[in-house]
């Protein structure tokens, strides 16, 4: 089963993914509605998959800082709006983002492939902006 530590200063929105990742058979271990709390008890969760909203992140830090606390964890970033930012998640250590606009099957879906990571052996897969997996070690 895979589990997922959430990050999101909205309390509806974390009840939202937390039952939408009930449905999909995924452990919601734990939660935080702040960056700093986010990186004090992530870790301790021993999350497969992280969830953070992407306004979380104060100016000056970066998710390099939730990486170094779960260098195993697949980094899922949720964006209020598409635009430059998802470009900007990307590059700043997410595998993949979801925006927050999307339908919950959408969510749903590119949850799935994300978690489809951890039932495989060889390299975690990333998921584009498309929602499909790519093997980062292929050419």
């Amino acid at each position: 089963m895979t589990r997922v530590f959430l990050g999101d200063s909205q309390p509806e929105v974390r009840s939202a993914l937390r039952m939408l990742l009930m449905d999909l058979h995924m452990l919601v271990v734990g939660e935080a509605a702040d960056w700093r709390a986010t990186l004090a008890q992530a870790a301790a969760t021993h999350p497969d998959m992280l969830l953070v909203d992407w306004d979380l992140i104060p100016a000056g830090s970066s998710l390099l800082e939730l990486r170094a606390t779960c260098p195993a964890a697949v980094v899922i970033v949720l964006i209020s709006h598409l635009d430059a930012r998802d470009q900007a998640a990307l590059s700043a250590g997410a595998d993949s983002f979801i925006s927050k606009g999307e339908s919950p099957e959408r969510v749903a879906e590119r949850l799935r492939a994300a978690a489809s990571g951890f039932t495989r052996l060889g390299p975690r897969p990333t998921v584009s902006q498309f929602g499909e997996s790519r093997d980062e070690s292929a050419p």
